[in-house]
């Protein structure tokens, strides 16, 4: 019987003899350092981080409670990810959906933006809004702050080409 680590392992490799079970590998996923420079800077900005995942709850709860996620959607089908991105758009919820495998195309098509992490599959990347080139998490923030730099900048031009375009009608007015 496995004990202790059970919690927190992704997969287990038995290894055997003839008769029975002489050893178990436990493997566990290596989450990466900017995972929770990622969330953390989420936080910072407002921005709710819900992880949406077919791993078991227990390899699920344990990589949130590491990374500081809050809210996990564990046991996910990869046609269910898309389920849960529409479930939260309905509940009014703006969505943007990180991934790079093929199970996770289905969502990044879904979400109001996909984003994509650069060395995954083609297919992820075809369903994306937007990719990122390095394997890097902390470039979803570069994304976002980027993105709020954009929109300012175009919200600051609409200003002064209305008010130059009203300004010069009444000139021409009088």
């Amino acid at each position: 019987r496995l004990v202790g680590s059970e919690m927190c392992i992704r997969d287990s490799l038995y290894v055997a003899d003839k008769s029975s079970i002489i050893g178990i590998i436990a493997v566990k996923d290596v989450v990466k350092p900017s995972s929770y420079l990622m969330i953390k800077n989420l936080n910072k900005m407002g921005i709710d981080s819900v992880m949406i995942t077919g791993d078991n709850k227990y390899v699920a709860n344990s990589i949130a409670k590491e990374v500081g996620i809050k809210k996990v959607v564990s046991d996910v089908l990869p046609d269910d990810k898309e389920k849960e991105v529409r479930k939260l758009q309905d509940d009014g919820k703006k969505v943007a959906f990180v991934g790079d495998g093929i199970n996770d195309s289905p969502a990044l098509a879904r979400a109001d933006v996909g984003i994509a992490i650069g060395n995954g599959t083609d297919i992820a990347i075809e369903s994306a809004d937007v990719v990122l080139m390095k394997n890097d998490l902390m470039e979803v923030i570069t994304s976002i702050k980027l993105s709020k730099k954009v929109i300012s900048n175009i919200k600051m031009n609409l200003f002064w080409a209305f008010s130059v375009s009203y300004t010069h009608l009444r000139a021409h007015e009088t």
